[in-house]
């Protein structure tokens, strides 16, 4: 039986017509729960939501700095970006930098998350490639961390040394996969392993242990120090160019424009939200029980900003905004309401 709170409801007429049940960890840096609601032990499939830690090996091992990565590029590495053009053409930039094209992108191809890009390509007769691939950001950065370790073991074919990065057993993989399994402190193979949209592997691991990752990212206490270096230049790369991160009117960029380095957040598929608060040395992870992103984990997401994070007037009104929102029809008439129902 699903023991899990209802951590967001929507309503219409005055009654609620839909609910949405799941958990949240808030953890500090040591270890030390701050709020926590329903089953946060049990091993969740994290997605998108851990790019922060898989793009750490990027920076740590050298390769941004190698490849003189830039800021909107760092950003993008973690990045579900909307396909929109600023993303892509940094995409390409990266893989060139590192001497390469996008043919050595293993994440696959889909068309632009925002329906104006896909109109606009649509009218230019263009179909969309392994750039426009939410994911195409964090592949680049792998495919960067892999042509520096091909450089580094003398391959003399990088294209070569690249194919099957993807893969578990492939050595980009293992640095990422050793990423994850020391920042959240989680044994990696206690749990089921899947295979992600774009082909990476994606591990199971509890919320509590990726909460604790997160705020070990935010502060850099528990991580080593080239580790806790890293995380501190992504997250200044992203509080600087937060539209690589998401895109127009996407929850992340919205939030992470307005606040700035207080908060880094991300979503994942199915549900999932993490987040680094370096201020208050907190990190939180979220997971709703159906999957639904945009109609559950956002209003979580911002109430638990709203709870946690120092804010002014302003900005409390406007994460406010985030967690109780209007829902509207499509003739603009307000016909209910979206929000957050945290547990006190």
């Amino acid at each position: 039986m699903n023991t899990n709170p209802i951590l967001a409801e929507a309503l219409r007429g005055g009654s609620v017509e839909s609910m949405h049940r799941g958990a949240f960890a808030v953890v500090d840096a040591d270890g030390a729960l701050h709020g926590a609601a329903g089953d946060i032990e049990r091993p969740i499939f994290p997605r998108s939501a851990v790019k922060l830690l898989q793009a750490l090996p990027l920076v740590e091992s050298g390769a941004a700095d190698r490849w003189q990565l830039s800021d909107e590029e760092l950003a993008l590495a973690c990045a579900s970006h909307g396909g929109e053009p600023r993303h892509t053409q940094a995409a390409a930039a990266m893989l060139a930098k590192a001497g390469v094209d996008a043919a050595a992108l293993e994440c696959g191809a889909h068309w632009p998350y925002r329906d104006v890009t896909q109109r606009e390509m649509a009218a230019r007769g263009e179909t969309p490639t392994a750039l426009h691939n939410n994911c195409s950001g964090k592949h680049a950065g792998f495919v960067c961390l892999g042509c520096l370790m091909a450089e580094q073991s003398g391959a003399r074919d990088r294209r070569a040394f690249l194919r099957g990065y993807v893969t578990p057993d492939h050595p980009v993989m293992r640095e990422v996969t050793a990423a994850l399994q020391s920042t959240t402190g989680w044994d990696l193979a206690r749990s089921p392993v899947g295979t992600d949209g774009c082909s990476i592997p994606t591990h199971s691991i509890p919320l509590r242990h990726l909460a604790l990752a997160f705020a070990r990212a935010g502060t850099g206490i528990g991580l080593r120090d080239g580790q806790a270096r890293a995380s501190k230049r992504l997250r200044a790369a992203v509080a600087k160019a937060p539209f690589m991160v998401a895109g127009s009117g996407r929850f992340d960029t919205r939030v992470m424009e307005r606040l700035g380095e207080r908060v880094f957040c991300k979503v994942g598929a199915e549900g999932v939200y993490c987040a680094a608060l370096p201020e208050a040395g907190l990190g939180v992870a979220i997971k709703i029980d159906d999957g639904n992103n945009a109609r559950a984990a956002e209003v979580v997401m911002a109430a638990l900003i709203e709870r946690l994070v120092r804010l002014d007037d302003a900005e409390r009104s406007f994460v406010h905004g985030l967690a109780d929102l209007p829902l509207s029809n499509w003739n603009g008439l307000e016909v209910g309401r979206l929000r957050a129902t945290l547990p006190d």
